[in-house]
């Protein structure tokens, strides 16, 4: 079978593949340099002098104001310097990125897409990785052998379209997607979308990472250019120094708590100052990689010498020396001007602990256990996790080990369950060659596969479990915490939520009394990364005789078709399929988990919508009023019922509608059940984009108390004849009491080419269209 031979690991070992050289020729200019991308694609070059020249003509067409980081790389990667208009937070750039990449659960779509387009083959460098579909239950190795079995089919179309379309291919157990993209992809000065919401951990190579939905990833595929609404730019001024138990974690854990979920939305957030040279290169990973959690566009670290060192220690050192020639430009301008600005002192940073339910309910450790009393919150801790894509580097491994081996040393265990999940093979590697993974797992952890696991909800739960270090979505009554590897270990030794390891004492095997020590563990090893297992499939060089197959019968994939598009008419008389009440994020309304399976088949996934989202008027998931039927039932059958008689239906949301991943099925499954438009007070950036994309309308509340006039049994028209850029469209609204109708007027934030989307239908059929054009 096809993917037996594609996951056979290769009798090559990836480090032999590290010592390979990128080209570099010396020309009359510093920036002529060919340097390689990376060590797996030789025609994939950085291409620093273009970007200078594309940066040189807008600074003169701003009057060489100072620029910040963050518009540097924006403006730099622009598809026409010349005439692109450029306001922040209200020009939509037309973006030429570098690289795409995809992680399985989104890249089955995302390609389904691509191969409707009818292409040869990608036009831009594109990557996949199988990260999503490994679910964590008894250790590494036999979770990996089960996923491969029950995952078989998805993977064989997995690999065999990327050989196919000339996309590389990481297959299962390679890592989290974030990590090898870190590990393999990231410079300085670059622009990546990548089909997950954790993609800007690349900013701590000083990239401009974005999460953006399939669709997206589909227009760079094609070579189309990328749409992004110019963000505003929230600066993070580092001062100080980061010690003892303080860790990178906990600037973002600030952050998060200082502009709350939605307080990063259409902007960047970009940090600087002096504070950051004591910030590790992976540290700084991991504070982009939580931006996501804000609602951020993306963040992003200036050019450091941290990020030189680990490209060294990544075999990347040439493109550490070609960012050095171009340094002034990996960096702010002096005397730059943020939209916003935030200071923190490293030097006086508290450990933080932030949640439950939420990511920016923030709580420094010293509070911790006051504030958990006053809110009630279970004292025992039943289980602590480490790793994953955001907190997985050989820094946090080895600083997590110190305090276990304390722990050891005085004979004390882990009190909870303890799991470590490595980010990727070079990582699992590495710290099983230098003992770190030794250590952890005789402190009572278990090493899970390198997958995202139970970061996404794939783990079996053995009870209701409270979980200390990363967010997952678990059961309604599970306590989610995040903070950072070191706490979660102390935590997970202390058993308790009241434990402090900065203040409070352990009683030690022999009934001695002990405080312990604050972790330690260098950032980079010292006898370099081990690469493990060569995980990477390189698309063949013949690749028309490749053959992707998907079979009609499969409940696990499924060719798209085409959605119709408008009708040209106003909309009346619709149902409200649901109004949500409160937070209403990707995951309420497409959730992962056992769901994942079905991430390439639209039909079957679509059983999943919104089933999480609260209903205003009973306060229940997944119940909801049928007014054709007269009777409640599940979200998605009711949607199903409209479709079949050919009603079009709304839903009502709430703030924020759609925070969380990149998720396009949350777009894509409600254009599939025949809705036709979400109505919501606001949306998080990545989900109104993906909805634009697939043909519904996103609208917003001119008057966000607009969101409390309409009823869940009331009837409503939208006059769609009225879409235009920058003009209002009105909803009417027919109370189902008999009340007067009542107009209320709707935003968008629709230009022309996106109008296209929405008249053929998606934005596919609009490609479609202009290629036979």
């Amino acid at each position: 079978m096809l993917l037996r031979q594609l996951l056979k690991p290769s009798p090559l070992r990836a480090v032999a593949q590290m010592t390979r050289r990128s080209m570099a020729t010396v020309g009359d200019h510093p920036l002529d340099c060919k340097v390689r991308q990376n060590i797996h694609e030789d025609n994939n070059f950085i291409n620093y002098k273009k970007m200078s020249e594309n940066l040189a003509i807008v600074r003169k067409r701003l009057n060489n104001r100072p620029l910040m980081y963050a518009e540097k790389i924006l403006y730099s990667h622009l598809d026409d310097p010349h005439n692109q208009e450029i306001e922040r937070g209200v020009s939509y750039l037309k973006l030429r990125p570098d690289r795409v990449a995809c992680q399985d659960a989104t890249a089955q779509m995302a390609i389904l897409q691509f191969m409707s387009a009818g292409m040869p083959s990608v036009a831009n460098p594109s990557t996949v990785h199988c990260d999503h579909l490994i679910e964590a239950q008894v250790g590494g190795d036999k979770d990996l052998s089960r996923a491969i079995d029950i995952n078989h089919e998805v993977y064989d179309f997995l690999a065999t379209s990327c050989a196919k379309y000339n996309i590389g291919f990481w297959k299962p157990g390679s890592g989290i997607i974030h990590q090898i993209l870190l590990e393999n992809y990231a410079f300085p000065g670059g622009l990546l979308i990548g089909t997950d919401s954790h993609t800007p951990n690349a900013g701590g190579l000083g990239m401009a990472a974005i999460g953006v939905g399939g669709a997206d990833a589909v227009d760079v595929m094609a070579n189309l250019p990328w749409e992004l609404k110019a963000p505003k730019v929230i600066g993070v001024k580092l001062t100080g120094k980061l010690g003892g138990w303080t860790t990178p974690k906990d600037i973002i854990l600030k952050v998060a708590g200082i502009l709350t979920v939605k307080g990063g939305t259409g902007a960047i957030v970009e940090y600087h100052g002096p504070g950051t040279d004591s910030v590790s290169c992976t540290g700084m990973a991991t504070i982009c990689n939580m931006g996501a959690e804000i609602g951020a566009t993306t963040s992003l670290f200036p050019f450091n010498d941290r990020m030189y060192d680990y490209l060294a220690a990544t075999k990347r050192k040439d493109i550490g020396d070609f960012a050095r020639s171009y340094a002034h430009e990996l960096r702010e301008d002096e005397g730059a001007e943020y939209d916003e600005l935030i200071e923190i002192n490293l030097s006086e940073l508290e450990p933080h602990i932030n949640g439950p339910f939420t990511p920016d309910l923030c709580t420094p450790i010293s509070k911790l256990k006051e504030v958990a009393m006053a809110n009630g919150w279970p004292e025992e801790i039943k289980v602590g996790l480490i790793g994953s894509c955001t907190n997985s580097s050989y820094e946090d491994m080895s600083r997590a080990a110190s305090i276990a081996q304390d722990a050891l040393d005085h004979g004390l265990k882990a009190k909870s369950l303890f799991t470590v999940t490595p980010g990727s093979e070079q990582i699992r590697a590495t710290i099983e060659r230098d003992g770190q993974s030794a250590v952890l797992e005789e402190f009572g952890g278990m090493v899970l596969a390198n997958a995202c696991g139970p970061c996404i909800g794939q783990w079996v739960k053995k009870t209701q479990l409270l979980q200390v270090t990363i967010v997952t979505s678990l059961a309604a009554m599970t306590l989610c915490f995040v903070t950072s590897p070191d706490l979660t270990v102390a935590l997970a030794i202390g058993g308790s939520l009241y434990f402090n390891p900065l203040v409070d004492e352990l009683t030690a095997a022999d009934g001695s009394k002990f405080k312990l020590a604050p972790p330690s563990g260098p950032g980079l090893p010292e006898s370099g990364y081990d690469a493990g297992v060569n995980t990477y499939q390189h698309p063949p060089k013949d690749r028309a005789s490749v053959s992707v197959a998907v079979s009609p019968t499969s409940d696990r994939l499924q060719l798209l078709e085409p959605f119709k598009a408008w009708d040209g008419r106003d909309a009346t008389d619709l149902p409200i399929l649901i109004k949500c009440d409160g937070k209403t994020t990707t995951d309420h309304i497409s959730m992962a988990g056992p769901w994942l399976k079905y991430r390439g088949h639209l039909d079957n996934i679509s059983n999943n919508m919104l089933i999480g989202a609260k209903n205003i008027e009973n306060g229940e998931a997944n119940k909801v009023y049928n007014f054709s039927t007269k009777e409640y039932d599940a979200v998605p059958a009711t949607a199903r019922d409209y479709k079949s008689k050919g009603i079009p239906w709304v839903v009502i949301g709430d703030w924020n509608y759609g925070e969380g991943s990149s998720r396009e099925h949350a777009a894509l499954e409600p254009r599939h059940l025949g809705g036709l438009a979400i109505i919501t007070r606001s949306f998080a950036r990545i989900h109104e984009t993906n909805l634009k994309k697939q043909g519904m309308l996103p609208l917003t509340f001119v008057d966000p108390a607009d969101y409390d006039k309409i009823q869940p049994h009331d009837k409503v028209d939208l006059l769609c004849t009225e879409i235009a850029v920058g003009k209002p469209m009105t909803l009417r609204v027919h109370p189902a009491n008999g009340d007067k109708d009542i107009e209320i007027k709707l935003q968008h934030t629709y230009n022309a080419p996106q109008i296209e989307w929405f008249k053929n239908g998606s934005a596919l059929n609009t490609m479609a269209l202009s290629n036979k054009s």
